[in-house]
Order: structure tokens, then C-alpha cells, then sequence
């Protein structure tokens, strides 16, 4: 006897084979739960609504916020929910209060599988660095952007940060995380705005972003493993930056970091690595800084184991955080200082396995210098300034 399926039925068994994934999501708009678009009214109860819902949903889930600023007070978006694949579809703008009593503005925690896609964070710190650029003291401590902690399988693509009062991204304690197409922006003299940082986080990817900012366009803190950084236009700034390590005596070292087709232009510094001076368990190795461009750089390719901000309150010790197996390839361009290359290390622990190839860095249209304090390695290929390694 030959079997016969009709067609609806066909369908409906294909549809009930399908992955959970393959379902179309479910969608919150914001509006729905009292949000207003008014940049005045907080919507902070709406977007925690908003987002209890989809955390409680098994299938995927949409959380679309339209156009218009939309104020939000400290928000924590927490876990442990239920579904494993929440977006935020960001079209509008979200506005910070002007003052803080919280460190962190929006907070995610322990989740798995969230995005965000698109939109405006404004921070509103222009007034905090005000206070803090005019030395009065007694100034707000100020918030991060955003935050994700100890989550999972996060990704976050076309987002802008605007005017973060401290920190604008920060990956902390996480897994598998994407960055790509963000744009950070921040002014020059804002202290403490560090564009992205990442620390105590594994398997992260940063690609295709431009930061402009007041600190490191990217740091890069203890605990960090498997970092890939691509495609990134920095400056102003102070570089993308390796520590400070060493702050604390039992640190978690940094491992497997690639840092690839940068341009750095009008930055404090290039590629960077500091510590502390003073005696720590962390490390670094496993580096490799390629194909870099730097216009005008102050410190182009800087190792500083004597990390000590206006020099106040300096340890003055020799630093433990052990620096080896360090690449720098294919790294040319302009030197704001004579010393273009500058490997400070630790007389306890020196600076080992450090290679240079194909460098070509020049001050005033003259080959730079370098400088080198207990730093050994190797240089290939052509390398200017003369290597003092």
C-alpha cells in the first residue's frame, strides 16, 4: 500500500520538526507597558516589565524601543530567565539622569544570549567631568553605559555611546561575546571614559568600531583570555591598553590577545602594556599587536612596568606582573615623541620573548628611538627605529 501525505498535513509535520529557534520571536514594544518617548518621563518600570516578560518566554524574544529619547533611571536587566535568545532592537535614543547614585546605569546579569542591535546611549556626562576637570573635588563618582556581568553568548552590534560618564562598555566575568559596529564618542579631556573594557572574560571579539574618548579606547583588565580585536579607529584617546595589572598581589594573568588593523590617530599612546610597580601573581603572553597605523601618536609601542598616573602615591616597587612572548608586526607611521618605542620593564621580572617586525615609526620626518630597561627578544625584517632589544 503506497503511503500518501497531503500537503497541509506535510506541513504541519515540518513545522513541528522545525528548531525553537526557527519560530518567529515574540515582540514587546516598550509603549506597550507606559514607556514615553519624551526624554523627560522615566521609563526605567516599563523597560523592566518589558523585559520580564521576554525573560519569562521559552522562545526567542524582541524588545523594540521606537524612536525618541526615552529617559531611564539605573536599570539591572537580570537573569536567570527562562529564554536563552532576548534582542533589544534599539531605534531610538536612551537618556542617563544627569546625576547618579549608582555605579552602573544599564546592568545586565547572569543572562545567556542577549543583544542589542542598534541605537543611542546618551550618558549626560559632560557636567560630571566639568567637576572633575576643575579640581574642586567632591564630585559625583559617576556611572558606566552599560555593563554585562557574568553573562554568556552576548552580542551587541550598531550601538552608539555618547557621553558616558565613567566607562562606556564594560565586559565583565563573561563568555563568547561579539562587539561590532559600535561607535563610541566621548571629549578628549573626559577622564575616565574608557571606551570598551574587558576583564576576567574569555572568547571576546571586538571588530569594526570607531572610539573616540578621553581614556583607553580599549582596556583590556585581569582575568582576560582569547580576545580578538579588529578593525578599529581610535582616537583621541589613550590607546588600546594591556592593564593597569598588578593593583592587586593575587591577580589573574592576560592570555591570547590579538589586536589587529588599528589606526591610531592624535592618541596618548598606541599599543600599550601597563603594571603597577609592586609585587603581583598576573602575567601576560600570548600577544600579538599587527598591522597598526599610527598618526601621530605620542607613545606608539609602549611597555610601563612603573605605571604610576601623576605620579602620586607611586609603589615604587619593582613589579611582579611577568610580560613575555609579546608581538609587534607590520606597525608603522608617525611618533608625537622622539622615543617611539619604549619597553620599561621590571628589574625582577624582565620583559622576555619580545619580537619586532616590520616596524617603521618616524619623529619629524626622521627615524624615531627606542628605549629598552630590561627587555630581551628578537626583531625580523625591517625595524625603525633601531631595535634595543
Amino acid at each position: 500500500m503506497k503511503l500518501v501525505i497531503f500537503p497541509t498535513l506535510l506541513a504541519v509535520i515540518l513545522f513541528y520538526s522545525m528548531p525553537n529557534a526557527a519560530l518567529a520571536a515574540a515582540t514587546f514594544n516598550v509603549l506597550s507597558f507606559g514607556a514615553k518617548a519624551d526624554g523627560h518621563t522615566d521609563s526605567a518600570k516599563a523597560f523592566t516589565s518589558a523585559w520580564a516578560k521576554a525573560c519569562a518566554l521559552a522562545q526567542p524574544a524582541s524588545i523594540v524601543v521606537p524612536q525618541g529619547r526615552f529617559l531611564l533611571g539605573s536599570v539591572t536587566f537580570g537573569g536567570q530567565c527562562a529564554n536563552k535568545a532576548i534582542s533589544f532592537e534599539i531605534q531610538g535614543t536612551l537618556v542617563a539622569p544627569s546625576d547618579y547614585s549608582k555605579d552602573n546605569w544599564l546592568m545586565f546579569e547572569h543572562v545567556d544570549g542577549v543583544s542589542i542591535l542598534g541605537g543611542v546611549l546618551d550618558g549626560q556626562g559632560t557636567s560630571l567631568w566639568n567637576c572633575k576637570n576643575s579640581g574642586k573635588g567632591s564630585c559625583p563618582s559617576g556611572a558606566t553605559t552599560l555593563q554585562f556581568s557574568n553573562s554568556k553568548n552576548i552580542f551587541i552590534s550598531g550601538l552608539s555611546s555618547l557621553n558616558s560618564q565613567l566607562f562606556h562598555i564594560v565586559i565583565n566575568g563573561c563568555q563568547n561575546v561579539k562587539v561590532q559596529g559600535v561607535t563610541v564618542t566621548a571629549a578628549g579631556n573626559s577622564p575616565n571614559t574608557d571606551g570598551i573594557h574587558v576583564q576576567g572574560s574569555s572568547d571576546v571579539t571586538i571588530l569594526s568600531s570607531k572610539i573616540r574618548t578621553g581614556d583607553d579606547c580599549i582596556s583590556i583588565g585581569p582575568g582576560t583570555t582569547n580576545l580578538w580585536i579588529e578593525n578599529i579607529a581610535c582616537g583621541p584617546g589613550h590607546g588600546i591598553s594591556i592593564g593597569s595589572l598588578g593593583k592587586e598581589q593575587k591577580e589573574a594573568g592576560v592570555q591570547n590577545v590579538t589586536v589587529k588593523t588599528v589606526t591610531f590617530t592624535g592618541t596618548q599612546n598606541g599599543v600599550r602594556i601597563k603594571s603597577w610597580g609592586r609585587p603581583s601573581t598576573g602575567f601576560v603572553r600570548h600577544v600579538i599587536f599587527q598591522d597598526a597605523i599610527m598618526v601621530n601618536a605620542q607613545n606608539p609601542i609602549l611597555i610601563d612596568q612603573n605605571y604610576c598616573p601623576d605620579n602620586e602615591g607611586c609603589p615604587g616597587q619593582a613589579s611582579g606582573v611577568k610580560i613575555s612572548d609579546v608581538t609587534y608586526k607590520n606597525i608603522h607611521g608617525t611618533s608625537a615623541t622622539e622615543v617611539a618605542v619604549n619597553f620599561d620593564c621590571s628589574p625582577k621580572n624582565p620583559c622576555i620573548g619580545i619580537k619586532l617586525e616590520d616596524v617603521k615609526l618616524t619623529y619629524k620626518n626622521q627615524v624615531a628611538q627606542a628605549s629598552c630597561v630590561h627587555a630581551d627578544g628578537a626583531t625580523l625584517g625591517s625595524v625603525q627605529p633601531d631595535s634595543c632589544l
